[in-house]
Parts: C-alpha cells; structure tokens; sequence
C-alpha cells in the first residue's frame, strides 16, 4: 500500500483518518510519506503501529525530516535506510529490505515527489532509478517495488517513462467504485502509486475491498 493519508494541516497521521484506513486495509506493506506521529519519537512510532497495523509489526521512518518517508511491514525488516533526494531537502528516498515469505526477498522503496513540475520529478526519478542500478543495498534477485506519493499530473509523465526501466507503470489501474482511479484531493490526478518490477508484478491478482474490485 502506498500512504500518503495525512489530514489536518500539520501533515500529520495524529488527525486519525488515515490511521482508519490502513486499519480498514490491513495492508502487509505500507509505504509511507509524510510520517509524522505526535512528537515522531522512536517510542511514538512503536505505539503508533501497534495500534494501527499490529504489536509484530517492523517499521523505519528517517529522522530529521520535515515530512519524513517510512515503511512499515508485517514481515522481518533485513536492512533499511535512506537515500538523497537531490532536488529537495525535507525528506529523502526511503528504502527497506524485507523478509516475505518464500525464498525471495523484497526490495522496497517509499518516495514523496515534488509538486513544482514534471521536469523536477523526472529528476527525482532518474536520481533513483540510478541509485537502484548502482548502490550495494539493492541485490539483483530481489523483488521490486516503489511506491507513494508521485504527485504526477497525469499518466504519462516523464518521470513514469524513467521509472518504467525498473518497474511496471502500465494499467490496469486501481480505481473506486466510480471508476475513478485519479487520488489527488479533487480526485482529478493520479498522485499516488505502487510500482512492482516485473517479477513481482506476474504476482498481481485483483483485490477486493467490500463489493468493489
């Protein structure tokens, strides 16, 4: 699950509604931006994801951020860390390796793109997508996946193109009971992503939240 479910104005989960919604998802994965609980303390995030994903879950959010990025995951969390975003400074990539069932581990990346432009996020993403093809962290067996909040104006966005070297930005796309598969707030962009390499992506099977697929 991508999570960039804040509310308020404070970029905060402490208004609640978003807690509710990775309650009602029960997702095994949640990569998450704009991390911040009550006073963002190591104790204040334990107690945070107790409560609202379970007592045996693993979590890493960076520290220092203003709107810091975060993964938390129901399985074992191998090694964890993060990266420079070079085109901005209140919050970095994020990435964990995470022990899934099966032989197979699972490379994971939390990001949180720009909004000033498309020409900023493509840099963003080739600055990442070169750190995944370069740095020692990433093990060339591992599944894939990067997800959040890309606020992208639309679907075919460079940076989507720059991504596509490394994971799958093709449909189909989740979308509401509408039909509506746009996230930002008036739900006319799609800001918001889960990109599965190839490998992972053969995975892909159809989730069912209430009478909506």
């Amino acid at each position: 699950m991508a999570a960039n479910t804040t509310s308020g104005n404070n970029q905060s989960y402490d208004g609640g509604h978003g807690n509710r919604i990775f309650l009602g998802l029960d997702p095994d994965i949640a990569l998450v931006q704009e991390m911040n609980v009550g006073n963002n303390t190591s104790s204040t995030y334990r107690t945070w994801v107790n409560e609202n994903f379970g007592t045996s879950f693993h979590y890493f959010v960076e520290s220092g951020a203003q709107i810091p990025n975060g993964i938390v995951s129901r399985y074992p969390i191998l090694s964890s860390g993060r990266w420079t975003d070079p085109q901005v400074s209140n919050r970095g990539f994020v990435w964990a390796r995470i022990d899934i069932p099966g032989d197979t581990h699972l490379f994971a990346v939390s990001v949180h793109l720009l909004t000033s432009g498309s020409s900023a996020r493509n840099s963003e993403a080739l600055a990442l997508v070169n750190l995944i093809k370069t740095q020692s962290q990433v093990p060339n067996g591992d599944f894939l996946v990067i997800g959040g909040d890309l606020n992208t104006d639309n679907r075919n966005e460079a940076c989507l193109a720059t991504f596509s070297q490394l994971v799958r930005t093709s449909g189909p796309y989740p979308a509401d009971h509408n039909g509506n598969g746009n996230t930002n707030a008036s739900r006319s962009k799609p800001y918001d992503w889960v990109l599965p390499g190839n490998s992972l992506a053969t995975y892909s099977t159809p989730l069912v939240v209430g009478g909506s697929t």
